[in-house]
């Protein structure tokens, strides 16, 4: 290892030596890092990952972590100005560089600044950081300063416009994570086939489909690029990925019409740059680092977030509590230690008021449902959705001042529940909450909270006068703070609250992260999606993020169990039990059933993977075949492998030095030993294979 080290060194400073000449472009404080430049070329960057810039401060990005330095896009107009009529200004003669070391939240590092002119008079300065604790990692931040003696029309800005190309003599074949929501749930990791194309938009993609986390990767099978913005607030930022005829493009841009008028200045959010081996979780994971240094971070999780659900959606509205409390003890008995009374319980969504029919006696019936629950030994959860108001209900009658309205006045819909949004940044709306959440902990006793609902992931820009914002943005930009509000709440009453978020199958609002401590799979179409939304949210929020996997009756065949243990996720059902009262759409545990069911939760409790570390590094979830996913816990490393059917070799990552037993956990299959140096082995299974590596 360390004779490929020293030879990797010598070829990097070979290469340097071999690039640079003997006048420079501007100037270089004292401080500087060695900067190589070559004709007309500029060169930044860390031991990861290089910059070269053109006479025209075009960028290109060359790759470190190879044997050998490569380009990996060619030179493009990385950062840019758009104006009104569509036509970029891109090309800025290079007219200064400088750098200098910095200190601060993210640890030292250099700052590079390089300075250009465009034709039209505009002053463009690129500050590109990196930091020493995160290698492939920059930090950019553009301005824009209009040197002329007109006023320039803007109309948005891009940042890292680049095309990441295949290797030479590679197939041109390309796989991307993007974070933005979709009405249709679409994948969140997909392969890139021909005319792919996604805008990624932050804000609104549907009436109720919007907000997500502002990060899109594109990779092959050699390196990958992730581009997103920095800042702890959300911003409605576009981050366009497509399949080009070069490779696959991605970009950071956001419009900001604005008259720069002369001697006024733009500037850009900070956005990054990381390049990064294997798929996009290296990169999520950087980003997650970097934002948790800027303090948008998630809380510590206790031990009650791990813990395996039954949740009482499989009655679905119909439910009555006699259904619900006849099957607490068989849920108790299987090893669940949750159980969630879903939607169904109200009178409707806005007055929030007991259904009568199901309720009669009103509060002193949701009391003692709870008790019932806490009695036959689990944890009491509630389902709400806030932010929406139904039409007829009191509080649209008598608060209409609470309702978030479009440019026109017109209301926002909320489709799914044929409703309205409320506003998440007009105090009323707040302080109504806030009352509401500590009904539910501190007078009916409930110790957990599933919020629910596709519009809570991001909401639209809010033009009621009532609210008086400052900027319509307010309300997608605060919607965090109401999050915060209701997680804050919960604690304070009981600080061991679990506060879950799911916005039905849209792609998670990082900025919201802060205010939850358990993530599901939010309604997945598949048991793929089940597993990459894991790695994902396994990036977003730390490797032993409680992410749930969902009831396991969403998996392919509704009974999934592999992919969720196999990821790390937290373990939910949906049974219904000892009747069936959907036979239609049965979610019965039958004695078969209950057999399979029993096992599984056992399974669960005993290795407790999802509070395991996941090592999302080391299977390359788009090109690596068969799927493979790693958990690591107690010393031990638990591997998951998927595909359709699967006969041929399987290379068995991480394990250190030494000898180690292979182990199917589930049906008790003894593979044999394997050296840590030499793991590859041929491996036979259909849909899945879990094994248990522990050391001899």
């Amino acid at each position: 290892m360390k004779q490929q080290h020293d030879q990797r060194r010598r070829t990097l400073l070979q290469w340097l030596a071999g690039t640079a000449v003997a006048t420079t472009v501007g100037e270089a404080t004292a401080a500087a890092a060695p900067a190589t430049q070559g004709k007309d070329i500029a060169r930044i960057g860390d031991a990861a990952m290089a910059l070269e810039f053109d006479g025209q401060l075009r960028c290109r990005v060359v790759s470190r972590r190879g044997p050998r330095p490569a380009a990996v896009t060619a030179f493009a107009p990385s950062e840019r100005l758009r104006l009104p009529n569509g036509r970029w200004i891109e090309r800025f003669a290079l007219t200064s560089q400088a750098a200098d070391r910095v200190d601060g939240p993210h640890g030292p590092g250099m700052r590079h600044r390089l300075s250009g002119k465009s034709e039209e008079g505009i002053e463009k300065t690129v500050a590109i950081t990196f930091y020493d604790r995160q290698p492939g990692f920059a930090v950019i931040r553009v301005s824009y300063r209009n040197a002329g003696d007109k006023p320039l029309l803007v109309a948005a800005w891009a940042n890292s416009a680049h095309t990441l190309r295949p290797a030479a003599g590679r197939k041109a074949e390309f796989w991307t994570y993007s974070g933005a929501t979709h009405p249709d749930r679409r994948d969140w990791v997909q392969p890139m086939v021909h005319g792919f194309e996604q805008r990624n938009f932050m804000g609104m993609n549907g009436s109720d489909y919007g907000g997500g986390t502002p990060a899109a990767d594109v990779w092959n099978a050699d390196c990958g690029l992730a581009v997103g913005h920095l800042d702890v607030v959300p911003r409605l930022v576009e981050l366009p990925v497509r399949a080009a005829p070069a490779g696959a493009a991605l970009a950071v841009e956001f419009k900001q019409e604005t008259t720069l008028q002369p001697g006024q200045t733009l500037e850009t959010l900070d956005t990054f740059l990381a390049l990064h081996t294997g798929d996009y979780f290296a990169a999520l994971d950087q980003y997650r680092q970097a934002m948790a240094e800027r303090g948008l971070r998630s809380p510590d999780c206790p031990p009650e977030c791990y813990e395996p659900i039954w949740c009482a959606w499989g009655y679905e509205r119909d439910f009555t509590v006699p259904l619900m409390v006849g099957t607490l003890q068989k849920a108790k008995e299987l090893g669940l230690e949750w159980a969630v009374l879903d939607d169904g319980w109200q009178n409707n969504e806005g007055d929030w008021k007991l259904d009568a029919k199901k309720f009669p006696g009103g509060e002193a019936d949701m009391r003692g449902l709870v008790q019932t629950v806490k009695d036959a030994g689990l944890k009491a959860r509630l389902w709400i959705t806030p932010l929406a108001v139904d039409p007829g209900s009191d509080l649209l009658h008598d608060h209409t001042d609470m309702l978030l309205l479009d440019k026109e006045g017109a209301p926002q819909l909320i489709s799914w529940w044929n409703s309205f949004y409320l506003c998440p940044a007009y105090q009323p709306t707040i302080d109504m909450t806030r009352d509401w959440v500590r009904k539910i902990f501190g007078e009916w006793g409930y110790q957990g909270l599933k919020i629910d609902g596709q519009h809570l992931n991001g909401v639209a820009p809010c033009y009621n006068p009532a609210h008086k914002h400052a900027r319509p943005e307010e309300s997608f930009e605060k919607l965090q703070d109401f999050w915060k509000m209701v997680y804050d709440t919960a604690r304070e009453i009981n600080p061991n609250a679990v506060v879950e978020l799911c916005p039905c199958g849209t792609s998670y609002a990082f900025h919201n992260f802060p205010y939850m401590n358990q993530a599901p799979a939010s309604d997945p179409l598949s048991s793929w999606q089940v597993r990459h939304k894991g790695k994902t949210l396994k990036a977003l929020v730390g490797r032993s993020a409680p992410y749930a996997g969902d009831h396991v009756e969403l998996s392919d065949g509704g009974d999934d169990f592999a992919s969720t243990i196999g990821v790390g996720a937290v373990l939910s059902t949906k049974f219904t039990w000892p009747v069936d009262p959907k036979p239609k759409d049965s979610f019965l545990l039958t004695p078969e059933r209950e057999v399979k069911w029993r096992k599984w939760i056992g399974i669960y409790r005993d290795k407790m993977l999802a509070n395991g570390v996941y090592r999302g590094e080391l299977y390359d979830i788009g090109f690596d075949k068969p799927e493979g996913h790693v958990v690591e816990k107690g010393g031990k490393l638990y591997f998951a492998f998927f595909a359709p059917r699967w006969d041929g070799p399987v290379e068995i990552r991480g394990l250190g030095d030494g000898r180690w037993r292979l182990r199917d956990y589930v049906d008790g299959k003894d593979f044999g030993v394997v050296e840590g140096g030499r793991n590859r082995l041929t491996l036979r299974f259909e849909h899945a294979l879990l094994l248990e590596a522990s050391r001899v």
